[in-house]
């Protein structure tokens, strides 16, 4: 198989640009429900927290301890149990936050409310201590032996603690993307183990029918969601697809493409620019999941992947043989056209970031001149014959920007002629004049895409037609 544009089909993109600017719609409707949600059942916690008598108990130090303890404990309960439904995947939330901003509010939450947790141990522990210092470890012992629940609850906190050290920058540098996504699954397993001694022992949680309905309930739907969109459905869509590896081409010097097929592919609901969690079967650390974008546009029959060699998965992935079983989860990702409101695009890419860009120029509908793709390369551009055929076939307009990085505030490449003393912004508003009227759409290195975004902004885009996904995890 080469790696040559299949042949294409304008009707159901025409289809689906007829309801133009629907599905973002929707979607900004499920962001707010999700925040206003989130934002009730905080008050609701701390409103009963105060019905208790917790304002009160401000006024006395021992008593001030343990009503803080008690107020830290219940909000970082429910910002616990917000994170483990962003980390179940539910697709309603992963399609109207995108994968970029889900992350960082992810990132947000998970540290809020560790926080708030080891706030919630000390000031527990120190009020009932009486709010005497040398007190607190032996009441600490005593509450951890003699309350229940309270060691599987140290086991949480120490799977947490795990988690939050292992996503910090400097700690995520020195891991592999496999490792760090492994250790981030024992997040389940911290809420799973910490929560449920205020279930069973916490009045603030079962003082009242209502109060435990709530809380019973807000720890079900997220353990349902975890069984149904983290284990039932990729199950299912593993075994309703059976993917294999066709062939694997090499397309530049450390980047190769991974053609895949199955069956009822036409079933599966991927659209052009997103991605999936990939293990290909048969090969060392397979049980560990990597994150690649199509790169191109799927067409019922077959799927398209482009690897870069960054690290030991990706390394192992141009040894694949053709017949190799694979597993996937997902589509995830926003990058595609549920996102788009306008009929003109621009498409911004870094190296291998033009992958789902690839896949939009091919699978979006626009008229010729109504979509042009930008592409920063260093070395060797991928698909340039791929893009070639596009712009001749689909009317794409394609802007190369070959060189490494003229500086590091700059995200243009040091090989475009005649733009030397240019700002980066002069030059996208030279190729790109309409470009606040346009969804753009960027997908690169995370640096990278801060500083096109930096730029789009100001050139006058509006944050609700920028598109972006970074290589950052």
């Amino acid at each position: 198989m080469t790696s040559a544009v299949r042949p294409l089909s304008s009707s159901p993109a025409r289809a689906r640009v007829g309801g133009l600017g629907a599905r973002a719609r929707r979607d900004a409707v499920v962001r707010a429900t999700a925040t206003t949600l989130l934002g009730a059942a905080l008050v609701l916690v701390t409103a009963w927290w105060a019905a208790d008598g917790g304002i009160g108990a401000l006024s006395i130090w021992g008593g001030a301890l343990e009503s803080l303890g008690r107020l830290s404990g219940l909000v970082a309960s429910v910002l616990l149990l917000a994170q483990v439904l962003l980390m179940a995947r539910i697709p309603v939330l992963e399609g109207a936050f995108g994968q970029d901003r889900l992350a960082r509010i992810h990132r947000l939450v998970g540290f809020t409310s560790f926080t708030l947790l080891l706030v919630h141990i000390v000031t527990i522990t120190w009020g009932y201590a009486a709010g005497a210092i040398p007190r607190i470890p032996s009441t600490l012992w005593n509450l951890t032996t003699d309350y229940a629940g309270m060691l599987l609850a140290v086991a949480g906190t120490a799977a947490l603690a795990m988690v939050v050290v292992t996503s910090v920058k400097v700690a995520r540098r020195r891991l592999r993307y496999e490792s760090w996504h492994l250790l981030h699954l024992y997040g389940y397993l911290g809420a799973g183990l910490a929560l449920p001694h205020q279930l069973w022992t916490g009045q603030q949680f079962t003082s009242s029918p209502g109060r435990t309905v709530f809380w019973w309930g807000l720890w079900t739907a997220a353990l349902g969601a975890v069984l149904m969109w983290r284990v039932a459905l990729p199950i299912r869509r593993n075994l309703r697809h059976a993917l294999r590896v066709i062939s694997v081409v090499p397309e530049t010097d450390g980047t190769c493409s991974v053609y895949l097929s199955g069956r009822d592919l036409h079933r599966l609901q991927v659209e052009p620019g997103q991605f999936l969690s990939w293990r290909f079967l048969g090969r060392r650390g397979w049980s560990r999941a990597n994150p690649y974008s199509l790169s191109a546009a799927p067409d019922g029959r077959s799927l398209r992947i482009t690897v870069q060699t960054v690290g030991d998965g990706s390394a192992d992935v141009a040894a694949l043989r053709p017949g190799s079983r694979v597993l996937f989860e997902g589509p995830h990702g926003r990058l595609s056209e549920r996102a788009r409101t306008r009929h003109k695009v621009a498409l911004i890419g870094a190296g291998v970031g033009i992958t789902p860009l690839r896949a939009l120029a091919e699978g979006l509908d626009y008229a010729p001149g109504e979509a042009v793709l930008l592409h920063r390369y260093s070395d060797e551009p991928l698909f340039a014959r791929e893009l070639s055929i596009l712009a001749s076939a689909r009317g794409l307009s394609v802007v190369p920007l070959p060189g490494r990085r003229r500086a590091e505030t700059s995200w243009l490449g040091d090989g475009i002629p005649g733009f030397p003393d240019v700002t980066d912004a002069a030059a996208l508003r030279y190729w790109v004049p309409d470009v606040a009227e346009r969804d753009v759409y960027v997908c690169g290195p995370e640096a990278w895409t801060r500083l096109v975004a930096r730029d789009l902004g100001a050139l006058g885009l509006v944050q609700q037609r920028l598109h972006v996904e970074s290589f950052a995890w």
